[in-house]
């Protein structure tokens, strides 16, 4: 029958899973040249970096050399904190995307890159769940949105920012912006570069130069978690400003605050400061050849570093401070040793409480004092004082 490839993928809808921690998956119905058809379930992170992958294989197709060339369809980036909400308001977006992938032509659309990303997994089959946790909740599109992808989606929209400075750039994929030039974000990586499309222009652009039009701070930026998030450095660093941290190759930290610059918070030990976000790995996460590429960029100047920033809201952007970040990261340690004390403490008064009588050491008479010689002959009898005379 000759090589696989894929006839349909159809969205049905996506599950909330509340293991290993509650997260949400996208379900698709995947129909093959074979005729059999498949339900398989992917994270929206995992799409996009299929996404990304797809556009480093086929340059000319994602519009990477002529912006007019482009066949490969949009996907926005992920958002910092993905709920409900947005999972929900991604399905058209997804369904229109995939509608378009599969229409692509063969060369992209039947490459085994496509083909292996959306191939039955063993945790399609049997995901991993836990007895002890609710099961999954399911979400289903509704039957007349699934008939045609463009009834339940409009056009993908872009988000318009502004530049709060000139921007000069350092390499040709890069854009270079004016102190007031609107743009559109075309995809956002969390690394703070950000690429952006103005008029007939396209490139990456620092997000520390680009401010939402509705407001200074940015909503999809996270509150700090000081419980810490643990990253491996994978490639070294030396602080230039006085809130950085230097680290080398190999290191383990904590993430506790993901800013939206690039320049993330992190805790080694009981130190904080700042470390650009494009030299970090989380435990456990498989290093790429998209990642391996993107680390040998320079991090993106900082949005404190920025001269003659000129926002356009009357209210400054929400800061926090590094001896806040110091100060909260301390006490939270400290909050998780003290509770790990008391459950120490209450664990061997238990054990004390609940041990037996009869393993319990019994205490030993008193030894009473050896008496004098002078009691001795007043006091004893006739044999006994003449042992000591």
């Amino acid at each position: 029958m000759g090589d696989a490839f894929i006839r349909h993928i159809e969205l049905l809808g996506y599950e909330k899973r509340f293991f290993p921690s509650q997260h949400y998956v996208y379900m698709f119905l995947v129909k093959w040249n074979d005729l059999s058809e498949k339900v398989i379930y992917r994270r929206f992170t995992e799409i996009y970096e299929f996404h990304k992958a797809l556009k480093e294989m086929f340059p000319i197709e994602s519009g990477d050399i002529n912006i007019e060339n482009r066949i490969i369809p949009h996907l926005p980036a992920p958002k910092w904190f993905d709920g409900q909400r947005s999972t929900e308001n991604r399905q058209g977006t997804l369904a229109e995307y995939c509608y378009a992938l599969v229409n692509l032509p063969h060369k992209i659309s039947r490459c085994l890159h496509v083909v292996n990303f959306f191939k039955v997994r063993h945790d399609d089959m049997n995901p991993v769940t836990d007895s002890q946790i609710k099961k999954p909740e399911v979400f289903l599109l509704p039957k007349d949105s699934k008939k045609n992808p463009t009834d339940i989606t409009g056009p993908i929209v872009l988000q318009t920012y502004r530049a709060i400075a000139d921007y000069e750039k350092s390499s040709t994929s890069e854009m270079a912006l004016k102190a007031g030039d609107m743009v559109d974000v075309v995809e956002k990586s969390e690394n703070g570069w950000w690429f952006c499309q103005l008029k007939n222009k396209r490139g990456w652009v620092p997000a520390a130069y680009l401010e939402p039009m509705d407001g200074p701070d940015e909503s999809e930026e996270q509150e700090p978690n000081y419980a810490g998030e643990v990253y491996t450095v994978q490639k070294s660093y030396t602080a230039v400003e006085e809130d950085e941290l230097t680290l080398k190759e190999g290191d383990t930290i904590e993430v506790i605050h993901k800013l939206l610059d690039g320049w993330w918070v992190i805790r080694k030990d009981e130190t904080t400061g700042y470390y650009p976000s494009m030299y970090l790995q989380k435990a456990g996460e498989v290093n790429t050849f998209v990642k391996s590429e993107l680390r040998n960029r320079s991090a993106p100047p900082r949005r404190s570093t920025i001269r003659n920033a000129k926002s356009i809201h009357k209210q400054s952007r929400k800061q926090i401070s590094q001896e806040t970040y110091r100060r909260n990261s301390k006490k939270y340690i400290q909050n998780q040793r003290n509770m790990r004390g008391n459950s120490q403490n209450k664990t061997n008064a238990f054990i004390e409480k609940n041990e037996p009588e009869d393993s319990k050491p019994k205490a030993q008479p008193a030894v009473p004092p050896r008496p004098s010689k002078d009691l001795i002959l007043n006091r004893c009898t006739e044999s006994t004082r003449r042992k000591i005379l």
